[in-house]
């Protein structure tokens, strides 16, 4: 079975190769990047999917998934070029294939949940968001990914491909480039954490292993084609923090703040954010939860880090 991969070089694109080459499949990937860049017996195609000489062809030659990794989290110039124009390249290189060969192709979609957005009402209202949950992208990232995920569901229905949408919260591990987990820790290490608002806030991380299983039982799974599952481990704040703290062999936090004297005094916030980092109030604060039953139930998904104690391999780095 061939599998090609997009996005391969990234921090979930280098566990997922990890996991498919333990299980012996036949992949290839499509990365921008020199040099021999991935171990063992990977077929490499260069290309850059935000281009029109991208080769395509060559890349999805012989392809029977495709799991389309390929993400822009800080250049909003390159988020349209990649998850909108290079997903439709993308598609309309499989019904192009489709038609000279009747090769079908089943197509996984790593989204995000923030296609879903971010509460309606105040950050503070407790909301669960499933897979039925309607779609509310609000920044320029959430968005494109969005439309991305709707070109994969159109493309679908003329029979040149299946697919199936993964959508995990914050992915979270010891190589990953996103320092937000690090410098909350960090927080904690050095006594300068505190709560904001009411306890109970929800924190939505999964780890980077824990997502490539899942895409790897998406690919596989028959069960999975035409559906989107939600991949988070959600757990409260508090737990997560106590559990960092306990890690760290620090005494826990325990100061709280109300929101308002926070978010109102814009003076004080200025200040706080030049002495200690504080990525997002909501951050603090959001009651969201993304409930993962459905990936469980249907495909026995598992998670082997679930959170709080998930954190400890990246904790260790400052023990």
């Amino acid at each position: 079975m061939q599998i090609c991969i997009t996005g391969a070089n990234g921090f979930i694109g280098r566990y997922l190769i990890r996991a498919l080459s333990q299980k012996g499949h036949s992949i290839r990937v499509l990365t921008r990047q020199e040099g021999n860049l991935f171990s063992g017996d990977v077929e490499v195609v260069r290309g850059d999917l935000t281009r029109l000489d991208c080769p395509l062809d060559t890349f999805m030659n012989g392809c029977d998934i495709l799991v389309h990794c390929a993400g822009e989290v800080r250049d909003e110039k390159v988020m349209r070029l990649l998850h909108v124009d290079g997903t439709k390249r993308l598609t309309q290189s499989i019904q192009d294939n489709f038609l000279r060969t009747g090769q079908k192709v089943h197509w996984v979609q790593l989204s995000s949940v923030g296609a879903y957005g971010p509460p309606i009402e105040v950050p503070e209202t407790d909301r669960v968001v499933t897979e039925e949950t309607e779609s509310n992208p609000a920044n320029e990232y959430e968005v494109t990914k969005t439309l991305s995920d709707e070109l994969v569901i159109k493309a679908s229905k003329n029979g040149s491909m299946t697919y199936t949408i993964l959508r995990p919260a914050n992915v979270f591990g010891t190589k990953m480039t996103n320092q937000s987990l690090r410098r909350l820790i960090v927080m904690v290490k050095r006594k300068l954490f505190f709560y904001i608002g009411k306890p109970g806030a929800i924190a939505t991380y999964v780890h980077v292993e824990d997502v490539a299983a899942a895409l790897l039982i998406c690919a596989t799974d028959s069960r999975a084609k035409g559906q989107v599952y939600n991949l988070s481990s959600d757990c409260k704040l508090e737990d997560l923090i106590n559990h960092i703290a306990l890690l760290l062999e620090v005494r826990k936090p325990w100061l709280r703040i109300p929101v308002q004297f926070i978010r109102i005094p814009l003076g004080l916030c200025f200040f706080l954010r030049g002495l200690i980092y504080i990525p997002s109030i909501n951050a603090f604060i959001l009651r969201t939860r993304y409930p993962t039953k459905k990936i469980e139930t249907e495909l026995g998904f598992c998670f082997s880090k679930s959170l709080p104690c998930g954190v400890e391999d990246m904790v260790k780095e400052f023990v």
